[in-house]
């Protein structure tokens, strides 16, 4: 079992940013897809940015693209988002997710889940 934790949600004006971490224990890190994910009206999981095992590819929604930056470190375990210029629409609890397959944007590629950070952006 792959355990999931994130952190470094927060409350920040617009424009501001935050750095978002997810730690993974449990199982090798490395063997599995990334992504963040949050809720959206009509959506239980809105896909947000994704990277493949090894951070050679990297996928974001319209909405964040330019704005935010999904990164990993598979010797620390850690997933990363990098979170700039945001906006009272980024407002949000976050959630990372691992998959054994290509994951991507499809959330129910997905097997594992954290439990989410919230971050609040502030007009």
């Amino acid at each position: 079992q792959l355990q999931l934790v994130e952190s470094g949600g927060g409350l920040v004006q617009a424009g501001g940013s935050l750095r978002l971490s997810c730690a993974a224990s449990g199982r090798t890190f490395g063997y599995y897809a990334m992504g963040w994910f949050r809720p959206a009206p009509g959506k239980e999981r809105e896909f947000v940015a994704a990277i493949t095992r090894i951070g050679g590819v990297t996928s974001y929604a319209d909405s964040v693209r330019g704005r935010f930056i999904i990164s990993r470190d598979n010797a620390k375990n850690t997933l990363t988002l990098q979170m700039n210029s945001l906006k009272p629409e980024d407002t949000a609890v976050y959630y990372c997710a691992a998959s054994t397959a290509v994951g991507d944007r499809d959330a129910t590629r997905y097997d594992y889940w954290g439990q989410g950070t919230q971050v609040t952006v502030s007009s």
